[in-house]
């Protein structure tokens, strides 16, 4: 394991794959923007699901909802309380399981929102968690961190975190990178940073005055403002186009928080010699738009809950000196199921079995030497969904099937921007009905009966327990 990399995994709440200075000149992320230039940037990078929850799930295990069981977001009574009824994916094959088997020292930071988070998941050693999944930036709920052995205490208490919290995640990264020279007996690292930032809520103090006051003087020219969609269902922002510029500098100044973050983390790593043999992943759990498409949110900020780009698509960054490729940009579509046999690759260590792992991995897409041509195991297409709401995507044509609801087809060869729906075009109806049995062939292969979510009343409103407790039904809230 002399020669195995460090990995760093950033892993951000609600960023859309427009987030980004370079793909919004009015968002100052210098650090993402130095990363992405200098290592490989996937223009293409879709979640499995668009809501943090079941998205993160899906990044553990390679796994799609439906063969793992998370499919809404966990609500404070599914993951507060320890116990079987906020074990979530317990038992499942994980990424920082392989690699702590594998020979890795791992850490976590930050936010987990897969099941309680009183003690530490299978396979880390260092753990400084978030309680639940969201809350006010300033005194946010985590559980007690025990100095001495860098993770919770023994008898789990909960606690308030008074510092902001992007910046407490990336003091407990510098704390585990010093604990880590000093104490890694040689060992390469994994070492998860997970933000609740940019999730809401973006105002009434929740970030330093500092980053609000960088976005005083712009109108967010590059972000568009159209009128709401008629599904939008205004769950995320009251009145978002009265208060635009208030949301969206709260919304940019938690971006700018995290560059600054990672900025000081980068920069512990090297004092501590540890960069050079660093590989950086950045990603986020699922996408996110304000105002784009006429909506503030993501997934669930519609009903019915929606699959469009900035919903599903989120940025994605690897970076690493001689061993990520310097300068590239790819448009390959690659689903955020690959990386866990991708980070596996990279690392050295051998993927456990598991049929049920939609995933493959990617790494040749990120490492130096020539890009592949053809297209990726994992990328042939796209598979996305939210309970009993499913989307195939393909080069060309996006196409979504509900238990419930409407259909959607999209040419986004012609229609980048998912304005026309062609379900009902009898001029295509031969390309619907061949993506819909593609749909249905996929996910009857790579899911579990037990814990297939077509038939749920999933409504982006929460999941308060596992699906193997009580009955399925009552999982979630109405």
């Amino acid at each position: 394991m002399n020669d195995a990399p460090n990995i760093l995994f950033i892993l951000t709440d609600d960023q859309g794959p427009w987030a980004l200075g370079r793909e919004t000149p009015e968002l100052l992320t210098p650090t993402l923007d130095r990363l992405a230039a200098e290592g490989t940037y996937l223009e293409r990078f879709f979640c499995a699901s668009p809501v943090c929850s079941p998205a993160r799930a899906s990044l553990l295990t390679g796994r799609m909802p439906s063969a793992h069981g998370v499919h809404d977001w966990l609500r404070p009574e599914g993951v507060e309380t320890p116990g079987p009824q906020s074990a979530y994916i317990d038992g499942l094959p994980t990424l920082p399981q392989a690699l702590a088997a594998g020979g890795y020292h791992c850490g976590l930071a930050g936010k987990w929102h897969v099941g309680s988070s009183h003690e530490p998941a299978a396979g880390y050693e260092y753990w400084y968690p978030h309680r639940l999944g969201g809350s006010s930036y300033y005194d946010a709920p985590i559980w007690e961190f025990d100095e001495e052995t860098g993770r919770t205490t023994a008898e789990p208490r909960e606690a308030e975190e008074p510092r902001y919290f992007t910046d407490a995640v990336g003091d407990h990264g510098v704390d585990f990178l010093r604990r880590h020279a000093a104490e890694g007996e040689g060992r390469p690292f994994f070492l998860q940073l997970a933000t609740t930032a940019p999730h809401a809520p973006w105002t009434n103090g929740n970030h330093p005055d500092e980053l609000v006051d960088l976005y005083a003087d712009t109108d967010f020219p590059s972000v568009p403002a159209p009128a709401p969609h008629p599904w939008s269902n205004g769950r995320v922002v009251a009145d978002p186009v009265e208060h635009r510029h208030r949301n969206l500098a709260g919304y940019a100044a938690a971006v700018t928080g995290i560059d600054r973050m990672l900025a000081r983390v980068l920069a512990e790593a090297e004092e501590q010699g540890l960069l050079e043999n660093t590989i950086v992943l950045f990603t986020s759990d699922n996408g996110f738009s304000c105002g784009h498409h006429g909506i503030w949110g993501k997934g669930n900020g519609t009903f019915p809950l929606n699959f469009w780009e900035n919903s599903i698509r989120v940025p994605f960054i690897a970076w690493g000196p001689g061993r990520i490729a310097a300068g590239r940009v790819s448009d390959h579509l690659v689903s955020a199921t690959s990386v866990f046999e991708t980070v596996l690759e990279l690392a050295g260590v051998t993927a456990p079995p598991d049929p049920l792992r939609l995933g493959r991995s990617i790494a040749a897409l990120l490492t130096p030497g020539e890009q592949p041509v053809e297209p990726l195991p994992s990328e042939i297409l796209v598979l996305d969904e939210y309970g009993g709401n499913r989307m195939l995507r393909t080069e060309r044509w996006k196409y979504v099937s509900r238990h419930e609801g409407p259909e959607e087809l999209y040419d986004l060869e012609t229609d980048p921007e998912e304005e026309h729906d062609l379900s009902s075009d009898p001029a295509v109806a031969a390309v619907r009905d061949d993506l819909a049995a593609r749909l249905r062939e996929r996910f009857a292969r790579c899911g579990e009966p037990e814990l297939d979510g077509w038939e749920l009343p999933v409504t982006g409103r929460g999941q308060n327990r596992p699906l193997g407790s009580e009955d399925r039904q009552g999982s979630f809230e109405q």
